[in-house]
């Protein structure tokens, strides 16, 4: 049954997957009437553009859908006709993680987690493989969270939606699960009980069809689960009854394959739509029942209190299930940092943690900011939502202030192994830069692009000022960006960027990439390096500082290798720089890459590079290309197009075996535009390339 409006301020709904904000009452997580009558951004007119999947259950709205919008029937999908499928598909494997010793004295390790519930676009004309403009939420505090909802869906286009594989790949490289969203909305925004009976609707066997399908779909795209949000209001005990079999039913057919289920505090054990705002008797058969777990986890809607979460906690541990289990929504759609949210109902000060927490849309900290943003606004917004801000990132907030994540949560890390390699690439960019040059002028984006990134934004131990750091786009080593460092340096400063658990012997070396910009001062650069963990959580490692050399002006870009053999076989803890300057003067050092190996490595080369699909878009043309996989180890592919002088210009890359490629045009009078393809190794280095020409 529905309840009161809690006295809470209740969150402002954001469209399921939009853009713009809408005054609505209620509790619902779901679309607008307006985008359930089909609003949205209109599609490019390319048909081979390929799009993130979503589907209804089974049966499609009446009429037709709205330009660029495509009804699919979850039932009728079949992985052998999704012509898509090779563009929505993940390859890259969920990374194990470790947690080091917290950066910060009130970071609680094996407590409190985080989920995130974030749009990244429409559900209609949502692009497979990112776009040719870096105005992209890219998210980057990987090492903070614990799941990442793919959220989205609308009754005028689709309520099941797939995760496109560049955020998976990002993802997935940090340890982070995806999980997909089914959506079944409010009447109110356009919902129909038809869809939720399509949804659970058993065959002639007794067996739900549709939970077999959600597992295929997850396993086939490589994504790790789904979020269900049954808020459609009109049912009852035995519509419910089906639904809690529905995910005992889903999760035996994911279990194999590690599929997760996230279920939503809505429709309870009547039928009813009620949002209790805990984990009570009205909704626990959801999470867990008497044969067991139904769901891994239940985020609990936001008119949660600190009395029901104690409650909630309480009631997860006594069915045998953790606390921290639970998700309390916490809505930063409208105000971001600026949410009035009751920390201490989470996080008490001086107590263990009462419960998990969601964020419902975190991507705010780039819908708040004006047009024209540049990417190093949306990433000095997110460090600031995430991390905090100055002095305020080494401590939390008061009563009633923002708790940044980062002073709450202890952060994993998943660099294990060697080699290891980053570019500082944060997945978009103003341009394509190839050892320091730049191979496209173009914006793009593409997650599944983005390196492992330093997990502390930003720890810094010195006795002077404090340099500023930042994210910056105005020049790269590879990729779309590098690590700027700014600032009067009056001592020397040390900067930590990764804790980790490396192997390290005889042979292995750490190379940094740097360089200043013309206007710095000198600087003496040192690798930071610990062979033993932080004696304690918010203090240094115990770094021993090797040479890697000064600095000037005018040098360009050049990379250093320090040997690291000396310090003896063992494990590296943590890895950082520290920076000296002269005299005190301003610097402005740029780190474009920082790698750790035994020894240099290429990887195979791609073969059977082929055109799939051309076709002729405002007098250019667009392709479908496909090869093979390369044996051995490979990051991801990159595709160039070789101009007939000589020079290469970057067309995209991608983790899997398909692109698509917009807008070629003639050079010239070349007979034929020629396409390559080369693997990319953990180190980044290259392979042969693997060719194709498309004759004009």
């Amino acid at each position: 049954m529905n309840r009161q409006p809690s006295p809470v301020p209740r969150r402002r709904v954001l469209l399921a997957g939009a853009g713009a904000a809408a005054a609505l009452a209620g509790p619902s997580l779901g679309a607008s009437p307006a985008r359930a009558a089909g609003r949205h951004r209109p599609r490019a007119a390319d048909s081979l553009q390929p799009y993130a999947s979503y589907w209804f259950p089974d049966s499609l709205p009446p009429g037709t859908p709205g330009d660029g919008i495509t009804w699919r029937s979850l039932a009728a999908w079949q992985p052998g006709t999704d012509r898509d499928l090779a563009f929505n598909r993940s390859t890259v494997p969920l990374a194990r993680r470790f947690t080091p010793v917290p950066a910060h004295t009130t970071a609680r390790a094996g407590q409190a987690r985080i989920s995130a519930l974030a749009a990244f676009d429409h559900t209609a004309g949502n692009p497979s493989q990112g776009s040719a403009t870096a105005d992209t939420y890219a998210p980057t505090h990987w090492a903070l969270l614990d799941e990442l909802v793919f959220w989205g869906g609308s009754a005028g286009e689709g309520l099941i939606l797939a995760p496109n594989a560049p955020l998976v790949d990002a993802a997935h490289r940090n340890g982070v699960p995806v999980l997909g969203t089914v959506f079944l909305p409010p009447v109110a925004y356009g919902g129909q009980l038809r869809w939720t009976r399509d949804l659970v609707r058993r065959d002639a066997a007794g067996r739900f069809p549709l939970a077999a399908k959600l597992a295929q779909v997850a396993t086939v795209y490589g994504f790790d689960g789904w979020f269900i949000n049954a808020e459609t209001g009109g049912g009852d005990a035995a519509l419910a009854a089906e639904m809690q079999a529905f995910l005992r039913a889903l999760r035996a057919a994911g279990a194999g394959q590690g599929v997760r289920i996230t279920w939503y505090d809505a429709m309870n054990r009547t039928g009813q739509v009620g949002w209790q705002g805990a984990l009570d008797d009205l909704n626990r058969s959801f999470f867990q029942d008497a044969s067991g777990p139904v769901a891994d986890s239940l985020f609990v809607d936001f008119r949660w209190s600190a009395r029901s979460l104690a409650d909630s906690g309480r009631l997860a541990e006594q069915l045998g299930r953790s606390r921290y289990e639970l998700w309390a929504g916490v809505d930063v759609e409208s105000a971001g940092w600026d949410t009035g949210t009751d920390w201490d109902a989470i996080l008490p000060e001086g107590r263990d943690q009462v419960v998990s927490f969601g964020f419902y849309r975190p991507e705010w900290t780039l819908q708040h900011l004006p047009a024209g943003r540049t990417p190093g606004q949306f990433h000095a917004a997110d460090d600031r939502f995430w991390a905090g801000e100055g002095a305020a990132a080494a401590r939390p907030g008061g009563a009633g202030g923002w708790r940044a994540p980062a002073t709450a949560v202890a952060d994993r890390s998943t660099l294990t192994a060697l080699p290891f390699a980053t570019g500082f690439n944060t997945g978009h960019g103003l341009r394509w830069y190839e050892a320091g040059k730049v191979t496209s002028e173009a914006p793009w984006s593409h997650l599944g692009l983005q390196d492992r990134l330093p997990p502390r934004r930003w720890v810094v131990h010195t006795e002077g000022q404090h340099p500023d750091i930042s994210w910056d786009f105005d020049d790269a080593w590879r990729g779309g960006s590098s690590l700027l460092v700014r600032g009067a340096l009056d001592a020397p400063a040390t900067v930590e960027l990764f804790p980790a658990r490396l192997p390290a012997g005889a042979a292995t070396v750490l190379d940094l990439t740097h360089r200043l910009d013309p206007a710095s001062g000198p600087v003496t650069v040192e690798v930071a390096v610990a062979t033993r963990p932080a004696p304690a959580p918010g203090r240094p490692a115990p770094y021993v500082h090797l040479p890697a050399g000064t600095l000037r002006p005018g040098d360009g870009w050049r990379t250093d290798t320090v040997r690291l053999g000396p310090l003896g076989s063992g494990t590296l803890h943590a890895l950082g720089v520290r920076l000296t300057g002269r005299g005190g003067a301003a610097v402005a050092w740029r780190l474009g890459a920082l790698a750790v190996h035994d020894g240099p490595a290429s990887p195979a080369a791609p073969g059977g590079l082929r055109v799939t699909d051309t076709a002729a878009v405002d007098g250019a043309v667009s392709v479908r290309l496909a090869w093979r996989r390369a044996n051995g180890p490979v990051r991801h592919y990159e595709l160039h197009r070789r101009l007939p002088d000589g020079s290469r210009r970057f067309l995209g890359g991608t983790c899997g075996t398909a692109l698509y490629v917009p807008g070629l045009r003639r050079a010239g009078t070349e007979p034929a535009a020629e396409i390559e393809v080369r693997a990319v190794h953990e180190l980044f280095t290259t392979s042969e390339p693997a060719r194709v020409q498309l004759p004009w």
